[in-house]
């Protein structure tokens, strides 16, 4: 499906690795980031997809690489991309996302990460700056279908679906 010209999209890494759970866990468990600042803090489905807005002229999967390693601050690891396709989000903005297995130690030192400088409270004009996601999580995916924003539980499906199809 084709975003309108006039739509907001971003492009993000969907990272997945088999459960590391208890044995007999099922699915695999993706990599989500928790959206950061004073407006997500306490909103349910406040976790997403590693993912951003293009670059004049980028390439989408460009952009998903590009925001993958700005947001979680480090490339992602090597590894076959899958493209899972489009959502488009509550608030009109299409999101395309691409799996990739792989696994990234969370408690491993990692670099700087985007950051976001938003007016808060609203119209207040003071400025609070803070990372766009500011916490990192590997979920079963079965829960983060209640964590994600809405429309990316259907990503969710899609990976589940073709990793069942080998």
């Amino acid at each position: 499906m084709a975003a309108a010209a006039s739509a907001r999209t971003s492009a993000g890494l969907l990272l997945h690795r088999p459960a590391a759970g208890a044995p007999g866990t099922d699915g695999p468990e993706v990599l989500l980031g928790h959206m950061g600042g004073p407006f997500w803090a306490r909103k349910p489905h406040a976790w997403t997809v590693p993912k951003g807005e293009p670059l004049p002229g980028e390439d989408p999967h460009a952009t998903a690489l590009r925001e993958f390693a700005e947001e979680v601050g480090v490339p992602a690891p090597d590894g076959t991309d899958v493209d899972l396709g489009e959502v488009r989000q509550r608030a009109g903005k299409v999101v395309r996302v691409w799996a990739r297995a792989g696994d990234l130690d969370l408690d491993a030192p990692r670099g700087p990460v985007s950051e976001v400088t938003v007016d808060w409270p609203p119209r207040s004009g003071r400025t609070v700056t803070f990372p766009e996601l500011d916490e990192l999580r590997w979920v079963p995916v079965a829960e983060a279908r209640d964590l994600v924003v809405v429309a990316q539980a259907e990503l969710l499906d899609r990976l589940v679906a073709h990793l069942a199809t080998g």
